[in-house]
């Protein structure tokens, strides 16, 4: 949502950075893709046709009477429909004789510790693990919560709740105790499924005391099932039980039966401003319809030959979409990977490109400026000639990681699609296509057809080309939230309230001079200097283009004069040092960049940023040190004695000149 402080939201936002240089598309990939431009055409010209012919690649029990109800802000796709969502991601395409084709080659951090799960491996492991739900009690409509690391476990469970339509709340596995009982109570889960750890950074990471710490406070849940994964002792519990002991006994047959396309699917929390979390609900048919399209058409996905690796955590959307449910319904091979890039060595990332011979890689912009950070000659060790796309997701990618990526990594001939979407969203938005469109480093480009996303000013009204301000989407999707889980009314004043008849995710936008998109961040981190709307992702750019420079993070802090400054936190590359004019050069770079009016009052150099174990930047805790307030709420960090380091740089910081 748009910020609450009194006087600073932005009416528009500056379009400061500029960049000229441009990707064509590989002539055999573009003579080869599986979506053409032709593709933009036919969705403009019906939208709705567009979307029934993206639905007929799956499998329906029953063909929907309706593709769209829309009583706004409440959307209902392929209503009528049914089907089920387990047996689209496996069964059909062990029926169509591709039992042995690989779905999963899964990789433990630990070197060596890997396992190969094909089609009818899967389909016997979800069939027995549906069974053993039901034994359990679980059964359609009931909520089961998920807290386990990257294991084969994980999309396994989700497969055999979506199977029996019980509801499935996949809980990342770094979260609190607090934070998952949170989400136990909310979602009334009557199970659920943990390990009694995972491997992180070479050691084992203890899961079911947090499990236990919950679910002492959640009396409605009636069972905990328990993954063997690291041999950790555990606290044996009454409601406990081991995955070997009862899924493993099981049968391996299991009919599939079919749901409703509204059914729900999964509830996925997502951190809310009043501080209870808000659970995004799915729905199966729609869901289904739009990950599976955009997994085929954003990633040119050729199921016979491609080695396709998300390196997401599943208990993000991106997980859930682009690990499990889009590459599953496509019959594609995917790489699942346990651990951390940096364990045990730090071209760990590389190594299992060159390992399975990936060919798609789907990673993050903050993970992309570590291994900038850590240095060229890392990923220059291993044989990487495998890859033909690159994906970016999770935040704006800035001009040069992406330039870097495809240098570095994709030997610049892959094209990079920088991916603009959300937890809410379900699927991918805003992208280039790869066989079709010539990118802007930096940009998400344009919305995929059948999706009507803008850029509004402060009344609604779309911007020009060169503008920027609010992006919206104007018409409902096939993978949008259906609602905000047991609210409806939270789900109405979040997310429609802001600009009539029009979805607004919170982030700022603009459109450059061909009108394709830039995402600028959340709205939230919009910086309001000497009356300029200044967008914390521009000035993070130009930072990042300084060759010295790895990462850098950006906040507005009071100003007496300008209202608010701009305040930097840097990190410099492995061969830069630290010199008395840093600052200085820095802050010429950026008026450079960007005008002067973008100069930053403060430069900080720091040795680390303050993350989110899925790798955000927590700015909030960045704007307390440059307010030189007490530092808040830090639980929710990778490395909570980031903040120590932080603040002991604090006096060191070059104002103004």
């Amino acid at each position: 949502m748009a910020p609450e402080t009194p006087g600073t939201e932005p009416q528009a936002l500056s379009n400061l950075l500029q960049e000229n240089r441009r990707f064509e598309p590989p002539a055999a990939l573009a003579a080869a893709a599986n979506v053409t431009a032709a593709a933009y055409t036919e969705a403009e010209a019906d939208r709705l046709a567009f979307w029934e012919r993206a639905a007929d690649r799956l499998t329906w029990a029953k063909r929907w009477d309706t593709t769209l109800e829309w009583n706004p802000p409440f959307a209902k796709w392929f209503v009528g429909g049914r089907l089920n969502i387990a047996y689209n991601c496996v069964d059909r395409h062990v029926e169509a004789g591709n039992g042995d084709k690989v779905a999963y080659f899964w990789e433990g951090e630990p070197e060596g510790d890997s396992r190969t799960l094909t089609y009818a491996d899967l389909q016997r492991e979800v069939n027995k693990a549906a069974n053993a739900l039901t034994e359990l009690g679980v059964g359609k409509g009931d909520r089961v919560a998920i807290y386990m690391p990257m294991i084969p476990e994980l999309p396994i469970s989700m497969l055999a709740c979506a199977r029996l339509g019980a509801i499935h709340s996949v809980v990342f596995g770094g979260f609190s105790a607090a934070a998952l009982q949170s989400r136990i109570e909310d979602a009334d889960a009557k199970l659920v499924i943990t390990a009694d750890g995972g491997y992180r950074r070479g050691a084992p990471s203890a899961l079911k005391p947090t499990v236990d710490e919950a679910v002492a406070q959640t009396p409605g849940v009636e069972h905990v099932l328990v993954v063997r994964r690291t041999g950790q002792e555990v606290a044996a519990q009454e409601r406990d039980v081991w995955w070997h002991d009862v899924v493993e006994r099981q049968s391996d047959q299991h009919e599939a039966q079919p749901h409703d396309a509204e059914d729900p699917l999964y509830i996925l929390y997502t951190s809310g401003t009043t501080g209870k979390p808000k659970g995004i609900l799915h729905t199966g048919g729609g869901y289904l319809t739009q990950t599976a399209w955009t997994h085929d058409a954003v990633f040119d996905l050729k199921p016979d030959s491609d080695i396709y690796w998300c390196t997401a955590d599943i208990g993000w959307v991106t997980g859930h979409s682009y690990i499990v449910y889009g590459p599953l319904a496509n019959g594609a091979t995917s790489v699942i990977y346990e651990g951390t890039p940096d364990t045990p060595h730090r071209g760990r990332f590389w190594e299992i490109v060159q390992k399975y011979k990936v060919t798609i890689l789907y990673t993050a912009p903050t993970a992309i400026r570590t291994f900038m950070k850590w240095g060229d000659d890392i990923p220059a060790k291993f044989d990487m000639s495998s890859l033909r796309i690159l994906g970016s997701v999770g935040e704006p990618i800035n001009p040069e990681a992406y330039v870097w990526y495809r240098e570095h990594i994709g030997g610049e001939r892959c094209p990079v699609v920088d991916t603009w979407w959300q937890t809410e969203t379900g699927a991918i938005m805003i992208s280039p296509l790869p066989g079709v469109t010539a990118a802007k480093p930096g940009a998400a480009m344009r919305p995929l057809p059948g999706i009507t996303a803008d850029v509004v000013d402060d009344q609604g009204n779309s911007v020009p080309n060169g503008g920027g301000g609010f992006l919206v989407v104007r018409d409902p999707w096939p993978s949008m939230l259906r609602t905000i889980w047991g609210d409806d009314q939270r789900y109405i004043d979040t997310y429609w309230s802001r600009f009539e008849g029009m979805y607004f995710p919170g982030d700022g936008a603009k459109k450059d001079e061909d009108g394709d998109l830039w995402l600028l961040g959340r709205v939230d981190d919009v910086m309001l200097v000497s009356g300029h709307n200044i967008s914390t992702t521009e000035v993070e750019s130009a930072l990042v283009s300084h060759p010295k420079v790895a990462e850098a993070a950006v906040v507005g802090a009071t100003d007496p004069v300008t209202g608010q400054a701009i305040v930097s936190f840097v990190i410099l590359r492995g061969s830069a040092e630290e010199g008395a004019d840093i600052a200085t050069e820095l802050r010429n770079h950026v008026a450079k960049a960007l005008g002067p009016i973008a100069k930053p009052r403060q430069i900080l150099v720091v040795p680390e940023l303050p993350k989110t174990r899925s790798g955000k930047i927590m700015r909030r805790l960045l704007r307390d040190v440059a307010e030189n307030r007490s530092v808040g709420d830090v639980t929710t960090l990778a490395d909570s004695t980031v903040m120590n380091l932080i603040s002991e740089k604090l006096p060191s910081a070059k104002s103004d000149d």
